[in-house]
């Protein structure tokens, strides 16, 4: 009883807020390209789009692969129109489709990828036919967990540059440092294989 009457709340709440967004002309982008303004434009990563006063919702992808509506106050909600029966959004499939052994692409305490390095990469952001990518570094446990983050995420950023320099998409990048091992840190087998840049395909 407790369930129903929370998930009716639930709903009554989504419902408001939906017409007072409705109401204040929040999600009328139709309107919008027929008052004189442009279509509206999918918004990138990060990026928020305001043309004048007016707030224009675009298109964003989580990193779970899920789609989702962006409004530039921060309002956001998922843009599928599927979802399964407990109201879960029917999200993109997300699978790991390329790892990366760092050793073979970076020199160590270093994120410049090598020439070799690129062009395979390039490669394979050219061939790929992913919706986008999510990418996310790794390190071994050897030194402080703050320089492993640091590390693991810009080795990761390194990887999205080639990713975007071809016209891949790049949905989120993360650096997860030492936190997410593959094998054990005791041994130097262990430690270079959680040395790694994992490379996920949103489908």
């Amino acid at each position: 009883m407790v369930k129903r009457i929370s998930k009716a709340l639930r709903g009554a709440a989504r419902a408001l807020a939906l017409a007072g967004l409705a109401a204040t002309g929040l999600m009328a982008p139709a309107a919008a390209a027929g008052d004189g303004f442009n279509d509206p434009i999918l918004s990138t990563q990060n990026t928020r789009t305001i043309r004048g006063e007016r707030m224009i919702p675009g298109i964003n992808i989580s990193p779970d692969g899920c789609e989702i509506w962006v409004m530039d106050d921060g309002v956001e909600g998922y843009a599928v129109s599927r979802v399964t029966p407990d109201g879960r959004p029917v999200c993109r499939n997300v699978n790991v489709c390329g790892t990366l052994k760092t050793d073979q692409y970076f020199a160590t305490d270093s994120y410049k990828i090598s020439p070799k390095g690129r062009a395979n990469l390039e490669a394979f952001f050219r061939n790929g036919t992913a919706f986008g990518y999510i990418i996310s570094g790794h390190t071994d446990a050897r030194a402080s967990v703050e320089y492993n983050r640091k590390l693991s995420y810009n080795r990761a950023n390194a990887v999205a540059s080639v990713a975007q320099s071809v016209g891949a998409r790049v949905i989120d990048v993360q650096g997860y440092g030492e936190d997410y091992p593959v094998a054990t840190n005791r041994t130097a087998l262990g430690m270079s294989k959680n040395r790694r840049v994992d490379i996920m395909c949103v489908r």
